[in-house]
């Protein structure tokens, strides 16, 4: 059995974030984890705080964070590059999986978008769209056509995201549920992710697997 963390942050990108790429490492391969999908925040705030005005830096800047955290895991843990993208409408967060740096250097306007576009260009891209914590405080539901699956179990510390409301929704509109432990402090527990009979190593072998059903949610 192979544990995959779905939703982790690091403070080279996120500026919310209180972990650097050793202790990440430290803290997810005690657990027993395989795999772990770098989801750092993917919005206007992260660019100013990356002091960031054009795009392509501001890509360069963003995938660092990803390439730090890959070099120091090397033999240790497989790192996949996710991120938690947020449109300037309101300030839901969304998991995207499949992503690569052409489609990040090629789309300079996803902010813009909006769920119903964005999951358009996701899909035809083979990406995944997933909307974080969907019952959060102050968060929007979105209409359920415009998702691929939402986030059933959040893991952090500091927040009610009602997991248990986002696992009724995810039945009831026939979404696709993943788990994540939201990680970004070192006192932070790794409870969240996805448990599998294969080690994950690809970030379209995890996207063919998430589509399947073929996991089991880790919700510690």
């Amino acid at each position: 059995m192979f544990k995959t963390e779905l939703h982790c942050h690091s403070k080279d990108v996120s500026e919310c974030a209180w972990v650097n790429a050793s202790q990440i490492i430290e803290k997810f391969t005690k657990a027993g984890y395989t795999t772990l999908v770098l989801a750092n925040h993917f919005n206007r705030g992260t660019m100013k705080y990356l002091k960031s005005t054009d795009w392509n830096d501001w890509i360069d800047k963003y995938l660092n964070g990803y390439y730090i955290l890959k070099k120091e895991a090397e033999g240790k843990l497989n790192i996949l590059l996710g991120m938690e993208l947020r449109f300037d409408e309101n300030i839901n967060d969304y998991l995207v999986f499949g992503i690569t740096e052409e489609f990040l250097r090629n789309n300079p306007d996803m902010f813009t978008l909006g769920p119903d576009k964005f999951h358009r260009l996701a899909n035809e891209n083979g990406c995944l769209f997933i909307q974080a914590h969907p019952f959060r405080n102050n968060m929007t539901i979105v209409y359920p056509h415009h998702l691929d699956g939402i986030e059933v179990f959040n893991g952090h510390k500091d927040h009610d995201s009602r997991n248990e409301i986002a696992d009724m929704w995810a039945d009831r509109f026939g979404l696709i549920k993943t788990s994540g432990t939201d990680f970004h402090y070192d006192d932070s527990n790794a409870n969240g992710g996805i448990i599998t009979d294969e080690e994950i190593t690809s970030m379209t072998q995890l996207v063919e697997i998430l589509k399947s059903g073929n996991y089991t949610l880790n919700k510690q």
